[in-house]
């Protein structure tokens, strides 16, 4: 039994879903009782998280930043599950990187995964809830997006472009639609591990007031309770989780 007994029998669709924040939250929204429709754009990790949760509705290989591969995924969503409730859009990328030395190829590869990939799927999506008048749009943006981080600034821009999307879809589909962006700080996922050494991540720790990173069943949590009536009142927030990071100095 679940959390959030509203959140059974909801249909949910969520992108970069085959690792890290993305599969730990399609995984609660599954012991909540929800579908759950994913996506990601890597074929294999996706063949193997559709092979370990059987229980997911169906999943596509696509990239978000394509808007023919995006039509394709949400048709294929209606088929499945004729229709949706919540969508969190959750697929991102990220490198370290000092800006003089960041190639135009660089900063527009993540603006079209991490900004036009949220345009693109959140398009999509109020689309088919506009049908309902009903909805939850969730986006993964980054604390990231709320204060500057020195060797990100094609990360940063973008996830406070993510952050702003939010705010405005949150005042144009109001009432019926509600939308907020989840600002998660440092958390241990794979894409984590693989751009810092343990003694970074050590010493990033240091740095947060609660002294760890989070989890990615943390941020997921989040999630739910935002997709949740509980937070029937919350819309056009951009929530951090982040251990008190942006809090101020320590």
């Amino acid at each position: 039994m679940g959390m959030y007994k509203d959140l059974e029998g909801k249909r949910v669709v969520v992108t970069g879903a085959a690792s890290g924040i993305g599969l730990a939250t399609a995984q609660r929204f599954l012991s909540e009782g929800s579908r759950v429709f994913i996506m990601d754009w890597d074929e294999e990790a996706l063949k193997k998280t559709l092979v370990e949760n059987t229980e997911f509705v169906g999943g596509v290989c696509g990239d978000v930043s394509s808007p023919e591969d995006v039509e394709k995924a949400f048709a294929r969503v209606d088929e499945l599950m004729e229709g949706l409730d919540v969508l969190v859009s959750n697929a991102g990328i990220s490198y370290r990187k000092s800006f003089d030395e960041m190639e135009y190829e660089q900063w527009s590869k993540v603006m079209k995964v991490n900004l036009d990939g949220m345009f693109i799927c959140a398009q999509q999506a109020i689309n088919m809830m506009k049908i309902q008048q009903s909805g939850v749009l969730l986006f993964t943006a980054s604390t990231n997006g709320l204060e500057g981080h020195p060797l990100y600034a094609d990360y940063n821009a973008s996830k406070a472009g993510v952050v702003l999307l939010a705010k405005t879809l949150a005042l144009e589909f109001a009432p019926w639609l509600r939308v907020n962006a989840v600002c998660p700080g440092y958390v241990l996922t794979m894409m984590q591990k693989a751009e810092y050494s343990p003694e970074m991540l050590a010493e990033m720790s240091a740095n947060i007031p609660l002294k760890r990173q989070a989890d990615p069943e943390e941020v997921a949590s989040l999630f739910a309770f935002l997709a949740s009536k509980e937070a029937a009142f919350i819309t056009g927030q951009a929530i951090a989780i982040d251990g008190g990071e942006t809090a101020g100095l320590i």
